[in-house]
């Protein structure tokens, strides 16, 4: 047991520790937390009793059916009806025109919808409308990001972040926060942000090169099955010399007898009966059906080589999402081509290309794939490891049917909630079950909708949080920032602390944020004597605000690796933005709920 004097700062040196592992990514963070609570537990500074509390916080319950709804609305098209809409509304305008359809979209949708699902999938109706505009995607997906996350300011189930707050503070006796209290100064905000993207973002976000431009060349590609007959005169040579590996072809996988040999080296001497797969990208296999220099025919009856079967094949992008099974999974195990018959050409992570892929390489949450394949092969392959095909081709949604009791679910949650009939957590619970029942979303979409590791993060922070208050650590930083901010106005004092959440949101998980201050800042205005809600308020606004960095916003991470970027491409847009966002807060929030003396409890 840790004697009483010393237990904030154990608990202080705990956190800092954990700290130092969200930003140095020795764990994921959900472990790091988790890992966290067990030392917290072990050293007496937690009961087992407070660490099962927090099981009974509605706010995590709450964003799980909200991520059950959204995947309602996603799985019978909804969201996908809206990238079509898209492309009309932006018709073959110039690239300001296809910025301002992009940000009122996103605007559009992220005040209903969890804005991690509503990205990952309009990504791919901005790459297309980039692309019938001319537009490069570097300069629309960064904005698309930013503008889910500044509409997630305009309501309460806009973001997981605003749930969160709302249940803390809750929990510190707070009266809970109505559907729409923040709306106006969440919608103002918006507004102006993305006003400023607009008007500099054309020029301040780079022209980056796609995964699919960098190592697809653009080119069409052949997929074909040649048999060596019995009486070739290709038999005992090798492919080089056969011609069928020199760049342009290559032959990815080998059939002999029972042998399966992926990408034969070009030394493989061929055999009769050998069956070849063969790629290529270039008009060379035409002229390889009409050659003469090693004796090389290829098509029907005295042939060196038969033509088995020819397939267009397709270069895709595809985007690991944070459920995907291939997660943390390495290459071999995924087995693609004897599976799904695809190949592997390239692996885009954060602001790295990765060509030569080894089989114990891992994948991650927001790696872009560049595969080619069949359009049906591909398909499979994302639908069966929960990918987002990001180029080429269009999903299609079977339940397209349902869609009206989707939208039902999602607007009767928000109307209700609104009216007061319901507290948000019961009717975001009937909700998610109807998506479920009526077939919108199947039983195991509705688990696979739910990041896991979101929530666990969550309930790690809130027992972390318990630890904070019960150990007088949160008293003593706020009594901290008020000492240092001595003499200041109370407004200044708010300004102070909504600067030092937004500043931690940029080198942590926003979620971690908003639990660990929300404790803080009410201390804060308990202490100077004024209300806290405008306190907690700002809490919600800042821990969304992080735009200098890719790493700490699951959207940014997202469009890190879908647009190519490099990690100072954030910071051109992002840090204005951020400067932008806390000056309106700063401004707004006392106008909406004024920073009013309040007895000293």
């Amino acid at each position: 047991m840790i004697a009483e004097p010393l237990q904030p700062l154990v608990v202080g040196l705990i956190l800092l520790a954990l700290f130092v592992a969200f930003v140095r990514e020795w764990f994921k963070p959900d472990v790091a937390v988790m890992l966290a609570v067990a030392v917290l537990l072990g050293l007496g500074l937690l009961s087992s009793g407070q660490v099962l509390s927090v099981f009974s916080n509605s706010a995590p319950v709450t964003i799980a059916c909200l991520f059950v709804i959204s995947a309602g609305l996603e799985k019978t098209g909804c969201v996908d009806r809206l990238g079509d809409w898209l492309g009309r509304l932006a018709g073959d305008g110039g690239p300001r025109r296809v910025l301002a359809v992009v940000l009122f979209a996103a605007v559009l949708l992220s005040p209903f919808i969890n804005n991690t699902p509503v990205v990952m999938v309009l990504i791919p109706a901005v790459l297309a409308l980039a692309r019938r505009n001319s537009v490069a995607p570097s300069k629309l997906l960064i904005p698309l990001s930013y503008a889910t996350m500044l509409a997630g300011l305009v309501t309460l189930v806009g973001t997981s972040t605003n749930i969160l707050v709302d249940g803390v503070a809750r929990d510190m006796g707070l009266a809970p926060f109505s559907m729409f209290e923040i709306t106006v100064p969440g919608l103002i905000i918006a507004v102006l942000g993305c006003g400023l993207m607009y008007l500099i973002g054309p020029k301040v976000l780079p022209v980056r090169e796609s995964l699919s431009a960098r190592f697809g060349g653009g080119e069409r590609t052949f997929l074909t099955e040649l048999l060596v007959p019995m009486e070739s005169q290709l038999a005992g040579r090798s492919l080089r010399e056969a011609r069928l590996s020199n760049g342009s072809i290559s032959v990815s996988t080998l059939y002999r007898g029972a042998e399966q040999i992926a990408e034969p080296p070009p030394e493989t001497r061929l055999a009769p009966g050998d069956r070849l797969v063969v790629h290529s990208r270039s008009s060379e296999m035409c002229d390889l059906h009409h050659s003469d220099l090693v004796g090389v025919k290829i098509g029907a009856g005295d042939s060196d080589l038969e033509t088995l079967r020819r397939r267009d094949v397709v270069i895709v992008e595809a985007l690991v999402g944070a459920g995907s099974r291939y997660v943390q999974r390495p290459i071999r195990d995924l087995d693609l081509a004897s599976r799904y018959g695809i190949h592997l050409i390239a692996v885009h992570r954060k602001d790295a290309n990765i060509q030569d892929i080894v089989d114990d390489f891992q994948l991650q949450f927001g790696d872009v794939l560049l595969v080619e394949g069949t359009a049906e092969q591909i398909r499979r392959f994302c639908d069966n490891g929960d990918l987002f095909a990001l180029t080429e081709g269009e999903v299609t949604h079977p339940r397209r049917h349902k869609a009206p009791i989707a939208l039902l679910a999602m607007f009767g949650v928000m109307v209700l909630a609104a009216a007061g009939v319901m507290s948000i957590e019961g009717l975001a619970l009937i909700g998610a079950v109807a998506v479920v029942v009526t077939g919108c979303v199947r039983p195991d979409e509705a688990y696979k909708s739910i990041e896991w590791p979101i929530l666990i993060l969550i309930f790690g922070m809130l027992a972390v949080s318990i630890a904070m208050r019960e150990s007088g650590l949160a008293d003593m930083l706020a009594a901290a920032l008020v000492s240092g901010s001595a003499g200041l106005p109370p407004w200044m004092i708010f300004a102070i602390s909504v600067l030092m959440v937004s500043l931690a949101t940029e080198m942590l998980s926003n979620n971690a944020v908003a639990v660990l201050f929300t404790p803080v800042v009410i201390g804060v205005a308990q202490q100077i004597g004024v209300d806290p809600r405008p306190f907690v308020v700002g809490v919600m606004f800042a821990a969304s605000a992080s735009f200098a960095t890719p790493i700490s916003y699951q959207t940014n991470t997202l469009v890190y690796t879908a647009g190519n970027y490099r990690f100072t491409d954030f910071l051109r847009l992002g840090l204005p933005l951020n400067v932008l966002v806390w000056i309106a807060t700063v401004i707004l929030i006392p106008l909406f709920w004024p920073l009013q003396a309040v007895a000293v409890p």
